[in-house]
């Protein structure tokens, strides 16, 4: 089954959640002796809502660009900064290092195509899972650009060693020098990783189970797979509003950018830009390439981001679409799904006002343009 894009469903099947089921906590309690703890941590949006109550010492980010991946940009910013510390295990350079606590620490580490080979156990591989249940092994094959840098698991073994003093029952170090230590962890905490070092060196890795795949049965407490039913909601924008979703680009993965053209939709040379269809711009009396400020509005609450073009495009009339992280300044923090809680990227409702600041634009346009001819 398809549940996303593969590290996510990685995560997931490693347990990674802010609400972690009793008996994955009883797993890990048993297998290294310690007592997890019970209460649940925060989604992303509840983390922003914590910030704002100065709830939060210490944020840790494990990759990834908080800033720009999540919703309400200028509300989750300010609470950014009022964390005592802020970590970043990172890769390369992003926003949310410049959006940081009183003390901020980032630290570089290696990317999954570097070697990883500076350990007394010589060089380790790691596993993923792809979007079709397989688990398999990856090993970086480029020579790194520093020999400081540190992986991964050796970053989270060590910072825990220091969190939790040498005499905890975790074998951090083991888990650092030999990723087989950690793999032999998972066989025994979470089912269908038994025998996980041997099957994840075979050529083609292993397939998770899958009990309506392999035995026709469904973990229900009737036995049979339940579907569920979600009622159609309407959406009604107020007059002068349209239905915006953020939306990515061909060149783009999460929050980075590898260009700037989109050969989806033929756009190119730019991002900050809204598709919406051409006789709701005409109705809204705006043109074609039009520079606006984009506002939403949520619970009479509103939301605005600056310099946005307006494009002529064949989408679904009363709707628009901008470019992610780009619009997530539009959405509201409480625009959220019922029960996920996911922000709610794909519909807010929004209206468009003339850039503000058109006319110095075309000032200085015209100052620069006979610049030029000078």
């Amino acid at each position: 089954p398809v549940r996303g894009h593969s590290n996510v469903q990685g995560d997931r099947t490693m347990g990674i959640w802010e609400k972690p089921k009793e008996w994955l906590l009883e797993s890990l309690d048993k297998e290294f002796g310690i007592e997890s703890p019970r209460h649940h941590g925060y989604d992303a949006v509840e983390a922003m809502e914590a910030f704002e109550r100065n709830e939060v010492d210490v944020f840790v980010s494990m990759g990834g660009n908080f800033s720009l991946a999540c919703s309400d940009t200028e509300t989750l910013e300010a609470g950014m900064q009022r964390i005592g510390l802020t970590v970043h295990i990172s890769t390369k350079p992003n926003r949310s290092h410049v959006v940081h606590g009183r003390t901020s620490l980032i630290l570089p580490t290696l990317g999954r195509t570097d070697k990883d080979d500076k350990h007394s156990k010589g060089a380790q591989f790691l596993s993923v899972e792809d979007s079709m249940s397989v688990v398999h092994s990856t090993q970086g094959r480029l020579q790194p650009v520093s020999d400081h840098l540190l992986a991964e698991p050796v970053i989270v073994a060590r910072m825990a060693e220091a969190t939790f003093g040498p005499d905890h029952p975790v074998d951090w170090k083991a888990m650092a020098e030999d990723y087989d230590v950690v793999r032999d962890h998972i066989s025994r905490v979470l089912p269908g990783f038994e025998d996980f070092n041997t099957r994840v060196r075979t050529k083609n890795g292993f397939v998770l189970p899958n009990p309506p795949r392999d035995t026709r049965s469904f973990k229900t407490d009737i036995g049979r797979g339940r579907f569920t039913v979600s009622p159609l909601e309407y959406l009604s924008p107020p007059k002068g509003h349209l239905v915006l979703q953020t939306i990515r680009s061909h060149d783009q993965y999460n929050t980075t950018f590898y260009g700037l053209d989109d050969r989806y939709r033929g756009i190119s040379g730019g991002r900050r830009v809204i598709l919406v269809h051409p006789e709701d711009l005409a109705e809204l009396g705006f043109q074609d390439r039009d520079l606006v400020d984009v506002v939403s509005t949520f619970r009479g609450q509103d939301r605005q981001a600056d310099k946005f073009r307006l494009v002529a495009y064949p989408t679904a009339k009363g709707c628009a679409a901008a470019y992610f992280p780009e619009a997530n300044a539009l959405v509201h923090k409480e625009n959220v799904a019922r029960e996920s809680n996911t922000p709610g990227f794909k519909a807010m409702f929004v209206r468009f006002e003339p850039h503000t600041g058109q006319a110095a634009l075309a000032v200085e346009q015209a100052s620069l343009e006979a610049a030029t001819v000078v």
